[in-house]
């Protein structure tokens, strides 16, 4: 069908009304607290949903039916149900975060993650912390940012092909528009935006979900023998062949310890966690988010066994590229086969993901730049208000990294491998390196430090010279920063 004026209106009235309603945030800050935690009066079933929204990016629903909807010679790599097996560690997850970590963060009144590592160790390990964090928040959101541009290149190409550099202007429109309200609202307008683009990017998908039964001849049961058909249907894997990612172990452990520290050290979901109200709220906040996320993972590996049986029926193949990666089907198929209005309203949706997820890195990289290394640096010679101006500015200014970073990300492969990827090989130095800070008593500053230098090291070499399957890098990462600790630690006496 292509998209039509109506789709184009639908999506302006999505960008426009929701970066106006972001703006209006602004008048609720008087401090740079206020602009980074909000006042902690939140509901914490509002922060749960926040949570769930931050984590699925557009990587989650263009880069997840795609998985599903690709065939793979064995179905550990994929094309099927297989990737809940990590969903499953990522519930897991959150009760260890919940036990470990957020007591430890609720004792005293901290304002990001790496303040945890700095009580615990000193300033130096905090702020090789909060560095990794930076230089990894800031190429993973690239990439995803990359990913939302592939939406709008597949609108735009059915009414505007000519057009020159069309995933360009898609990243810098998308940037651009979200930096402003980010700018202006802080993390109340991230929290809130969320909760919105949550509603909107779950309904988009349920419409697509039902679009895809109706067309496709047969409708469900066709569906079902379809993935039956094609192996589409398993769930479980028990190989322990650790050169393939959707096992039971190493999804069920793997996932467990990428959640972990997603959850327990980037600062990304941590300002989450430090939003509600108190410890107990934060731990129902991030409990309840885990099941909702199986859902949606759920949902999204569903409309991949949906497109390839709707493809299987159809006289054309929907991409014109190699599959996989297939991450233009999601989006073709949006654009081409869902009815006027509809489609504009799905695309919508994938925008609402990019969208919530690179408000909060924004604000999550200002919020680390200025309380972890500006703030302690100029101590209280900086008065509030201008220490709230600079922290804008300085959204602003990561908003134009990342949108950067989203440009050169463009020839890096599967945007959902690569994003994932870029994350697992530092979260395993990072989360050994809080778990030695709530673990042990012995550690040194200059054992987790050697220990984080290490890990990273040597996930660099497992990630260039070994075929160990992704899931696995924090797994890896964390024991290797954790024994390094302790051994120089104790060397070191």
């Amino acid at each position: 069908m292509g998209f039509s004026a109506v789709d184009y209106l639908v999506l302006a009235a999505y960008l426009v009304g929701i970066t106006i309603f972001g703006s209006r945030f602004r008048k609720s800050h008087h401090s740079v607290k206020d602009y980074f935690l909000g006042n902690r009066q939140t509901s914490w079933v509002v922060i749960s949903l926040s949570i769930v929204a931050t984590e699925t990016s557009t990587l989650t629903l263009i880069g997840i039916p795609a998985l599903a909807y690709a065939t793979y010679p064995r179905a550990e790599l994929g094309g099927s149900f297989t990737y809940l097996q990590v969903v499953a560690g990522y519930i897991v997850a959150r009760f260890m975060v919940s036990w470990l970590f957020i007591p430890a963060y609720f004792q005293g009144d901290m304002l990001t993650a790496y303040e945890l590592l700095n009580r615990r160790f000193g300033p130096g390990a905090k702020h090789f912390a909060a560095s990794l964090f930076l230089v990894m928040r800031a190429l993973a959101e690239g990439v995803r940012v990359f990913a939302a541009s592939i939406v709008l290149v597949a609108v735009l190409q059915t009414s505007v092909p000519a057009l020159p550099h069309l995933q360009i202007w898609s990243i810098v429109i998308v940037g651009l528009l979200t930096i402003v309200y980010t700018f202006e609202g802080g993390i109340a307008a991230v929290i809130w935006t969320d909760l919105i683009q949550l509603v909107i990017y779950v309904g988009g998908s349920l419409l697509a979900a039902y679009m895809l039964v109706r067309l496709t001849p047969g409708g469900f049961a066709a569906i079902l023998a379809d993935g039956r058909a094609a192996g589409k249907l398993q769930f479980v894997s028990w190989s322990w062949d650790l050169t393939v990612p959707f096992t039971f172990w190493g999804g069920l452990i793997g996932g467990c310890f990428l959640t972990m520290a997603s959850h327990g050290t980037d600062q990304l979901l941590v300002q989450r966690l430090l939003t509600c109200r108190n410890k107990r709220e934060s731990q129902k906040a991030l409990v309840l988010s885990g099941f909702i996320v199986f859902a949606q993972f759920a949902l999204f590996l569903t409309i991949g066994v949906m497109l390839h049986a709707y493809y299987a029926s159809a006289p054309m193949s929907p991409l014109t590229g190699a599959c996989p990666p297939c991450d233009e089907v999601f989006p073709q198929f949006i654009v081409r086969h869902l009815p006027h209005g509809i489609a504009g309203l799905v695309i919508a949706a994938i925008f609402a993901a990019a969208m919530s997820n690179l408000s909060g890195s924004l604000n999550s990289l200002a919020s680390t730049s200025i309380l972890d290394f500006y703030q302690p640096l100029a101590g209280a010679r900086v008065d509030e208000q201008r220490l709230l101006k600079l922290s804008r500015w300085l959204t602003a200014a990561w908003g134009l990294v990342l949108i950067a970073i989203a440009i050169m990300a463009r020839g890096w492969g599967s945007v959902f491998t690569v994003g994932l990827t870029i994350a697992s090989i530092v979260y395993g130095p990072m989360l050994g390196a809080f778990l030695l800070g709530v673990l042990t008593k012995s550690t040194t500053e200059r054992g987790v430090m050697a220990g984080i230098g290490v890990s990273l090291v040597a996930m660099i070499g497992v990630r260039v010279f070994t075929p160990l399957a992704w899931t696995w890098y924090v797994l890896a990462g964390t024991v290797i920063c954790m024994a390094v600790g302790v051994v120089v630690s104790r060397v070191g006496r």
